[in-house]
């Protein structure tokens, strides 16, 4: 009886918190609907019920949101970098004070599990922090030149009103890591935020307009159709640099778009992480790591470890112990205490992962544990281990997303780092040995941007994030982010 009461109140309090959250456009500092007057559903995928509606945005509020970032960017340039500093502190202060409502929300809107969702709420507070403290950092240089005739003075200025597009997976992080540095730069923004799970992005509206945000420099508008919104800001000719989240395939799309009005870029895009077990490893810190990997919000991650190459004379071995471990996780609705997996976003994630597995089941893998969907309402699917998976496996080239592991067993050095790097993709691999030497030979090897060396976590505010080839240009966070944001001007000097 005690844990069905606290599990109603638990619910109820989630209800109450994203009653709190404003649902509207957010427009030259104002809130409003959208001028088609439609509205979308957003969906709680542990009860399949609708929690809330927010306004849907179209071409013409895009227009107005653009329009108001390029008519606002001048004076916001012109603010003291303290300011700009003293308004990211002021909102990371505020959203650790909400931490509990806001990770409510994002659980409710996306499945998170509650005490997941805090986590991320403190990640993200901690982007504003970290760029809190760059914007008063932004430096520049001055030199003479070679022949001692100039000086060579060289500044850094904001790049312009920026087009910032975030995925749903971490609602409230993936706003952050790109507002903060934007503001620190002195940037102002026109932002989309996931359809799926647009509230955390609204109710962080709300927190920046009490930090002191001044009307016009963020802009945000929702929206069941992504092209009718992010297009014409591409076209608009006043936005001046993009960042994107999201799939490869609409980020190809928007460098084409991109490059017609020669817009700054920054993409981070899809994965397909390798996660390499040598049998010197620790076994029990590999699985951990594993475990870490793998199930951040439910596998939905770009990080996620997508192929578990484990060498073979330990791959039943780990493939037990990790079933053990995920079998081990109690699945259901976020918001219930005790909670381990939530459920996916969508059922279309869930028709996906379920054909994944069966496509690599019917190409000789064995179902170690899981492999199907529990008999319940709600998107959820059952952590997995697959053994023995084939390397022709449709899972071994497309990203997951989901609670499943897929173990392909190696021989040699050679041969695993070859098959780490049969992929389009190289956002993040995890190394797992003992040998120093092998770690940073193998780790050198991986066609990369971040590695994991006897870690299953890599994501820090203060680290750069990003990846190569098809996984995207740029870097967020850590002492380059800013500079995705800031021009270099250089200004030639005669010396008297």
């Amino acid at each position: 009886m005690t844990a069905s009461v606290n599990a109603s109140r638990t619910s109820q309090q989630a209800l109450d918190a994203v009653g709190r959250v404003s649902t509207g456009l957010f427009i030259d500092g104002q809130w409003c609907e959208a001028a088609s007057g439609a509205r979308f559903d957003v969906v709680n995928p542990a009860t399949e019920e609708v929690v809330a509606t927010v306004a849907d945005g179209g071409a013409e509020d895009a227009r107005r949101a653009i329009e108001t970032a390029g008519r606002t960017q001048k004076e916001w340039a012109r603010t003291a970098p303290r300011e700009r500093s003293e308004i990211l502190r002021r909102a990371y202060d505020l959203i650790m004070e909400r931490q509990d409502e806001l990770a409510l929300v994002m659980t409710t809107e996306m499945g998170k599990p509650f005490a997941e969702a805090r986590g991320e709420v403190a990640y993200a507070a901690e982007f504003f922090r970290w760029f809190s403290e760059e914007a008063v950092r932004i430096g520049g240089d001055h030199t003479t030149t070679g022949d001692g005739r100039n000086r060579i003075l060289v500044s850094k200025e904001p790049v312009g009103p920026c087009v910032l597009v975030t995925p749903w997976n971490f609602p409230l992080a993936m706003g952050t890591r790109k507002i903060g540095p934007a503001i620190a730069a002195g940037c102002t923004m026109v932002f989309k935020p996931a359809n799926l799970t647009p509230l955390s992005s609204l109710a962080l509206v709300d927190i920046l307009v009490e930090a002191g945000l001044p009307a016009g420099v963020l802009n945000v508008v929702c929206t069941s159709k992504a092209s009718s919104v992010v297009g014409p800001w591409m076209s608009s000719g006043i936005a001046r640099k993009i960042s994107f989240t999201g799939s490869t395939e609409v980020g190809v799309r928007l460098l084409e778009q991109a490059a017609q009005h020669v817009m700054r870029s920054s993409m981070e895009l899809g994965g397909n992480a390798p996660f390499i077990v040598f049998e010197d490893a620790d076994l029990d810190r590999a699985v951990e790591g594993a475990v870490a990997a793998k199930m951040r919000n439910m596998g939905e991650a770009c990080t996620a470890a997508n192929r578990l190459f484990v060498q073979r004379s330990i791959a039943g071995e780990f493939s037990e112990r990790l079933a053990a471990r995920l079998g081990s996780l109690a699945v259901g609705d976020g918001a219930q205490d005790g909670t381990d997996v939530g459920p996916l976003v969508e059922e279309k994630a869930l028709t996906k992962v379920q054909e994944l597995v069966d496509d690599a089941v019917s190409k000789g893998a064995t179902v170690v544990c899981g492999g199907s969907r529990p008999d319940r309402a709600g998107y959820f699917y059952a952590p997995t281990v697959l053994s023995d998976v084939d390397p022709s496996a449709q899972l071994m080239s497309e990203e997951i997303f989901g609670p499943v592991a897929p173990v392909i067993p190696f021989d040699t050095e050679e041969e695993v780092v070859r098959m780490a790097n049969d992929t389009p993709w190289g956002l993040v691999g995890y190394l797992f040995t003992q040998d120093v030497d092998r770690g940073f030979r193998v780790g050198e090897a991986l066609e990369v941007g971040m590695l994991g060396l006897n870690t299953g976590i890599v994501s820090n505010p203060a680290a750069p994030f990003g990846g190569v080839k098809a996984s995207g240009l740029g870097r967020e966070g850590g002492r380059v982010g800013i500079e995705e944001f800031l021009e270099h001007k250089y200004m030639a000097v005669p010396r008297s």
